[in-house]
């Protein structure tokens, strides 16, 4: 007989021990299998509410014969390529949307345009504002400001006219209407700006902005990216602001604090998602997808700027227009196809906008 006091277990001992690390091993595989399946469910939630309650574009592109060509991607990588998105902020105030999907002539404005430039490595990503009243060619409508587009042909021109315009293809296109810009705010518990140039808003006198760091709730962030009014070059630097908010936002989005609160993401996405319209390709697939190969970007990376202009002047018909500055455009045009948009901005001085 084995004397337990002396320190040697028993037989009976070694396997109740065994039992216990049996049962504690268990115990934390099912905390694992039980985490993973709500994990699944809550993401497949997710999916399923961006999938059902964004509006999808059936025919967001123009004719292939008139389109950049597609570039193929590379055999000796992990076969990314840049991809382009055309976002674009409206106003419901206006048209309706359905006939600017439709590819049918309306009065429905671009309020907002940007197009956003993803490089092949994942690394950084690049905003390009494009100022809306932009006097640019409008193929098959003559030159006329760059946001009529939507109005002659719909979603197809619109796309066109960018693709020709910088030569690079679109991949998807998103729009946002001003609504879902508040709700995304306040989902994720307002975003904090560094204020540039202080203002009051001239639409209405509620909302005053102080110079330095604010936190805005949603109905603040929209009158701060959309005031034009009082400030002595209107439309140049409510783009400015525009991109600081976006920054701002981003870094909010990507924080560790929203990243691990299911809460607010669900909230994010079920605020965001009504009032998404995208093309039929950018389901939460694709999404999702992009999202991950973006993970490690930060505010930081995200360069944003202004397509360059030769600023305000005037049409034969007498409208205030933004002058198109064709060398500028070209030399940009050039670095997105060549994959050299580090280089542009830094030749540019850009970094921290224009």
């Amino acid at each position: 007989m084995v004397d337990e006091s002396a320190g040697t277990p028993t037989a009976i001992q070694v396997r109740r021990r065994k039992r216990t690390a049996l049962i504690t091993l268990l115990s934390a595989l099912t905390l694992v299998v039980v985490a993973a399946v709500i994990a699944i469910v809550y993401l497949g939630s997710l999916a399923t509410t961006f999938d059902t309650k964004t509006q999808k574009i059936p025919d967001a592109f123009p004719q292939e014969s008139t389109r950049p060509q597609a570039v193929a991607p590379p055999s000796s990588t992990d076969g990314k390529t840049a991809i382009n998105i055309l976002m674009v902020g409206t106003d419901s105030r206006g048209a309706t949307v359905q006939e600017a999907e439709a590819g049918t002539p309306s009065d429905q404005r671009s309020d907002t345009m940007m197009l956003v430039h993803i490089p092949a490595d994942r690394k950084n990503v690049y905003v390009v504002s494009i100022m809306r009243d932009l006097w640019v060619p409008i193929p098959g409508h003559g030159t006329a400001k760059i946001n009529a587009a939507l109005a002659f042909g719909g979603v197809p021109l619109m796309v066109q006219t960018v693709e020709s315009l910088l030569h690079q293809r679109i991949d998807h296109v998103v729009f946002m209407d001003f609504e879902g810009f508040k709700g995304l705010t306040d989902a994720v518990g307002g975003v904090t700006v560094d204020v540039k140039i202080p203002f009051t808003a001239a639409q209405t006198s509620d909302y005053h902005f102080n110079a330095g760091p604010q936190t805005l709730n949603g109905d603040e962030a929209l009158a701060y990216v959309r005031e034009r009014y009082a400030f002595p070059d209107g439309d140049y630097q409510r783009v400015r602001d525009q991109q600081t908010f976006i920054k701002a936002l981003v870094g909010k989005l990507a924080s560790t604090q929203t990243l691990t609160n299911p809460v607010t993401i669900s909230n994010a996405v079920n605020e965001v998602a009504p009032y998404l319209t995208v093309d039929s390709s950018f389901n939460s697939a694709a999404a999702a997808s992009l999202a991950f190969e973006l993970r490690d970007v930060r505010a930081g990376d995200i360069v944003t700027f202004t397509l360059p202009t030769d600023g305000i002047g005037w049409s034969t018909d007498g409208q205030s227009i933004v002058l198109f500055n064709a060398p500028a455009t070209s030399a940009l045009a050039d670095a997105l196809a060549k994959g050299q948009m580090q280089q542009y901005v830094k030749d540019n001085n850009l970094t921290n906008g224009n």
